[in-house]
């Protein structure tokens, strides 16, 4: 079971007929095996203070960054600062009063679920990246927005895996659904950190590419820092890729005596709560928002009736591109402008209309 959580039926596979319910003893506190226990360990309440006081710093940081830089898109980071701040929170108050199911499960979900905002987050700087360093815009022909949206997409599927897996945990009273739990939000974090590793090559390609834009002498006027905030984005994918391995591990090796992970509180801050404080406190120091500055820093934002124009007038392209096709009889795929003017990412009447908004 989860390293915090725990229905002493899950102890062990005889545990589900054998176990009794212990009588609560300071703060609630019950052994392991007991039925009434919800978790591995006695809870340290100093550790969660410190923890929510920590957590709670960096995301008042991070709203702070957000309205001084003013990026909108920022809301993700801070959210996944709430969810870590309110999990510790849940666990303090926990450790006070370790029957109460309530703050165990909520203090366990978002604790396994948070890390996922940061993980988003990092796609999402990636993607405003793309779209002001790099001189076209987009990488192996995805354009900068979609690459960000594909990311954080399959962000979202992992973090619904996750929750499915890590909600059907914190049942008591059946042994095969809480493991079945434990296998779906491992597949979940599995399929987090495959997402991890397929954006770390886009995060390298990104590094040789500006290397090149830099040695040939394309690098746009005043637009700097771009190799501080791809060491960040290393630094990052890292610490959330030794949070996955730790979690892999823990489950992996099952609820037995023979793995510690489960039973030692340590373990838990060590590897799951340090890294992810750690990383949400270098996007602090490297915070996109001070590099990405002044035009292309945003994504454009067509509004509805923008967007209706839009696609109005590429219909209307695509239809003089095929009457073309058809007098020329050679395929000339591009009566309006040049091949090179209409290979750009955007069009005459999106660059007209678009007005960033800090997304």
């Amino acid at each position: 079971m989860s390293s915090t959580m725990r229905p002493s039926p899950t102890s062990s596979s005889a545990a589900a007929t054998s176990c009794v319910s212990a009588t609560p003893g300071k703060y609630g506190y019950v052994p392991p095996g007991a039925c009434n226990s919800y978790y591995d360990f006695s809870p340290s309440f100093a550790l969660a203070i410190a923890f929510s006081v920590l957590f709670g710093s960096v995301t008042l940081l991070h709203t702070f960054q957000a309205v001084r830089y003013k990026k909108g898109f920022c809301w993700v980071m801070i959210m996944g600062g709430i969810w870590e701040t309110v999990s510790f929170i849940g666990r303090a108050l926990g450790a006070h009063d370790q029957q109460s199911s309530t703050y165990a499960t909520i203090s366990q979900l978002l604790l396994l679920l948070s890390p996922l905002w940061v993980n988003a987050f990092a796609y999402m700087v990636l993607g405003r990246m793309i779209y002001y360093y790099l001189p076209e815009k987009k990488i192996y022909g995805i354009k900068a927005a979609s690459l960000a949206k594909y990311f954080v997409c399959a962000d979202i599927f992992s973090f619904i895996i996750q929750g499915v897996g890590g909600s059907m945990t914190s049942s008591v009273t059946d042994t095969s659904i809480v493991m079945t739990g434990i296998h779906i939000y491992m597949g979940g974090i599995g399929a987090q950190e495959l997402f991890i590793l397929t954006f770390t090559a886009l995060v390298i390609t990104f590094h040789r590419r500006m290397i090149a834009v830099r040695q040939q002498g394309r690098e746009t006027a005043g637009r700097t820092g771009w190799l501080r905030l791809t060491i960040t984005l290393y630094l990052v994918l890292a610490l959330i890729t030794a949070r996955i391995v730790y979690r892999l591990i823990e489950y992996a090796r099952g609820t037995t005596a023979s793995n510690p992970l489960p039973f030692h509180e340590v373990y838990l801050y060590v590897l799951d709560a340090a890294p992810m404080l750690i990383a949400i406190f270098i996007f602090n120091v490297s915070h996109p928002g001070h590099k990405l500055v002044g035009p292309d820093s945003s994504f454009p934002h067509l509004s509805r009736k923008q967007k209706k124009a839009l696609k109005a007038e590429k219909k209307e392209r695509k239809a003089a591109e095929k009457e073309a096709r058809k007098g020329t009889g050679k395929g000339q795929w591009w009566p309006i402008g040049n091949r090179k003017e209409a290979s750009l990412p955007y069009t005459e009447l999106e660059v007209q209309y678009a007005t960033p908004k800090g997304r």
